[in-house]
């Protein structure tokens, strides 16, 4: 598969045209590069404005907007405090791409991997018994989709819907959201994949047979088939980054 988008928009994202955005990314990839440490303030206020030569609303507004993202807490007298990145929102869309910026490639890919091998089998076996028929022709859907593409520009939507889908067919709110915020990591991982040979026209058969236990209401069979799809995903992607661990 050709594609110009694997020439990697991996790591990459949209810069912001304000100077609002500007200072929210600034700060926040500063906390996930670990620059700024949990417990560390953020620089004074009188120094942010300086550097950036806003106006006191603007900062504020910025800084409430990393509070909200679970990074900075703030306390009066005290300024804005990074918070543990125990409390970080990992799954809002900014955090997860200031993440992956800032994390090597082979460390973001591993703990991907990991996510996926705790939800992605278990949300496929819960799918097999929970979801209607129309869930499982959305899901059949998506998988037209991939086996028609012919570039990675054409296989991402589907393949993205067909792995959401799942979590949606799941009828738990909870893991369909799950499912919808890693859809961004998954992108990344997706477009990383798609430069090894072959990838595609190899990942279908893994894909169907998901597809077929799905419909077979076989939750066993599910869970299997999506356990062989992510093993084979993390055979193709330590081709690409020799570091990703697999275990």
């Amino acid at each position: 598969m050709n594609s110009r988008t694997a020439q990697s928009t991996y790591r990459l994202q949209p810069e912001g045209k304000s100077m609002h955005g500007r200072i929210v990314r600034e700060l926040g990839l500063a906390i996930l590069a670990g620059d700024l440490k949990p417990g560390d303030r953020l620089p004074a206020e009188a120094v942010l404005l300086e550097k950036y030569d806003v106006s006191r609303p603007v900062l504020r507004e910025a800084v409430r907007v990393l509070v909200a993202k679970g990074l900075v807490v703030s306390k009066q007298r005290s300024g804005a405090i990074v918070r543990p990145r125990n409390e970080w929102h990992l799954l809002d869309p900014d955090v997860l791409y200031w993440l992956i910026q800032t994390k090597p490639q082979p460390e973001f890919v591993s703990t991907l991997l990991t996510v996926r091998r705790v939800f992605e089998p278990a949300a496929a076996a819960l799918a097999a018994k929970a979801a209607t028929e129309d869930q499982i022709e959305a899901i059949a859907e998506a998988f037209s989709g991939m086996a028609a593409a012919r570039t990675t520009e054409e296989l991402l939507e589907p393949d993205l819907a067909f792995h959401r889908r799942i979590a949606e067919a799941t009828n738990n709110d909870l893991l369909a959201y799950i499912g919808n915020m890693l859809s961004l990591a998954l992108r990344e991982s997706i477009i990383l994949s798609s430069q090894v040979p072959n990838t595609h026209e190899l990942s279908l058969p893994r894909h169907k047979a998901i597809l077929t236990a799905l419909r077979n209401r076989d939750a066993l069979a599910a869970r299997q088939a999506t356990l062989v799809q992510l093993e084979e995903t993390g055979d193709d992607l330590s081709t690409l980054l020799p570091g990703v661990n697999l275990a």
